[in-house]
């Protein structure tokens, strides 16, 4: 091929259609929630807002790399084993069974409340683990459940303990957790501390969140050195040892 040739695949037009085909594979991915088994084609498209021609089209080409499954009886879809798997390596990456699913429990166990392990992705925080409270009302997030960072207290403390400047981080910084009523939902209030790793990188947040008007100020002050301690344990267990002079100090350079 001559340098003045420029072969299909190498095309910007090409390279356009990829991202765009990317893209849509993923939006079709996305359109599973936690409470469905199969859904159907029809459905599946309406949520990806595709074309059903489009969306079978892609289906079809994540099944052949096991992502999605079909149902023969009915030709509804769910998610492959090849999509668990991807989660099942994301969470191993923070050694979730054996590190912080166990710490979480003892949260929940000790406050009552849901307990979460947030990480942040970029401009967001996700929710990678999750332990549900005992009690009937609660605050529900799933597991994988996209929030803003500036709002709430995983968030709050993630930014702070990144480095992001201001007088309301560095007074997160110097307390070692931070108490959010109200922030991104008028009726859930948590509290939160960071989680680190080996040679200090900053691994995620641990919370404890629920209803407003069951976690009052003073409830929250008294639940705060507990989240603290236990984000403490659970930095021992992923990597350093850190002390409570470090966890109010210390933070994170990429």
């Amino acid at each position: 091929m001559s340098k003045n040739q420029v072969t299909e695949a190498q095309s910007p037009l090409a390279q356009s259609e990829g991202v765009v085909a990317v893209s849509r594979a993923i939006n079709l991915l996305e359109a599973f929630r936690v409470e469905d088994s199969f859904i159907s084609l029809s459905e599946l498209s309406r949520r990806a807002q595709l074309h059903k021609t489009t969306a079978l089209r892609i289906a079809r080409t994540l099944a052949l790399n096991n992502y999605l499954v079909q149902r023969p009886e009915d030709g509804a879809w769910r998610l492959g084993p090849a999509a668990g798997w991807l989660g099942a390596r994301y969470q191993a990456s923070y050694d979730v069974n054996n590190a912080i699913e166990p710490v979480l429990r003892e949260l929940t166990l000790k406050t009552k409340e849901s307990a979460s392990f947030f990480v942040r992705e970029g401009n967001i925080r996700t929710c990678l683990v999750r332990v549900e409270g005992p009690q009937a009302i609660r605050h529900h997030i799933r597991i994988g459940e996209a929030l803003p960072l500036d709002k709430g207290s995983p968030g709050k403390v993630l930014l702070a303990f990144s480095g992001e400047p201001g007088e309301v981080y560095e007074e997160i910084r110097r307390k070692g957790s931070y108490i959010s009523i109200g922030e991104r939902d008028s009726q859930i209030a948590s509290v939160a501390a960071p989680v680190f790793g080996t040679n200090w990188r900053l691994l995620g947040a641990l919370s404890v969140s629920g209803p407003a008007v069951r976690l009052t100020r003073a409830k929250l002050d008294s639940i705060a050195q507990l989240v603290t301690s236990h984000a403490s344990q659970l930095s021992y267990a992923m990597g350093d040892k850190p002390s409570a002079a470090h966890l109010k100090t210390a933070f994170w350079h990429p």
